[in-house]
């Protein structure tokens, strides 16, 4: 190897170690400006009536779906499974911590075509919102099967403090 290759070589592995860096410093950052954002709810006991395989989205400040919490694990997208049960919803997440949302934090489902960075065919994204200590927040789902969103979509409204949310097309 030529001294201007390996210099070239040498210059792009700084640059990519670099970027990596300011990633990491600008991720450790946000965490830091959202510690003020509630722990999620506790695992609690419930009985499991539906579950549906699927993809943990994220979860951003209700209705503000560009702007991801990245405390407490909920930034962290991955491969999940809804269970809905008779005291709450869980999304359980292997390799990270599960996210529970009792029916009583529960405020509403809606649907839409994408959330920080996931777009998908229209109404393909089951949005779940939910509030804690004051704090709302808004849970994006993707289900593995298209086939599934609509009856997640019921079941959830049938949970839902008042009438049904209409579905929202962004």
């Amino acid at each position: 190897m030529s001294r201007d290759e390996f210099l070239a070589v040498l210059i792009t592995i700084l640059v990519i170690a670099g970027a990596c860096a300011l990633i990491l410093i600008g991720w450790r950052n946000l965490k830091a400006r959202q510690s003020h954002v509630p722990e999620p709810f506790a695992p609690f006991a419930d009985q499991i009536a539906e579950q549906f395989p699927g993809m943990y989205v994220a979860t951003t400040k209700f209705e503000d779906w560009l702007d991801r919490i990245a405390v407490h694990d909920l930034g962290v997208r991955s491969t999940a499974e809804l269970q809905l049960g008779t005291a709450g919803l869980h999304l359980v997440r292997p390799g990270t911590r599960d996210l529970h949302i009792p029916w009583s934090a529960f405020d509403k489902v809606s649907r839409s075509n994408g959330m920080i960075g996931k777009f998908v065919e229209k109404n393909g994204l089951i949005v779940i919102s939910w509030e804690k200590d004051g704090f709302a927040f808004d849970t994006g789902f993707r289900p593995r099967f298209a086939e599934d969103t609509p009856k997640i979509y019921q079941l959830l409204a049938s949970h839902h403090r008042g009438a049904a949310e209409q579905e929202t097309n962004t």
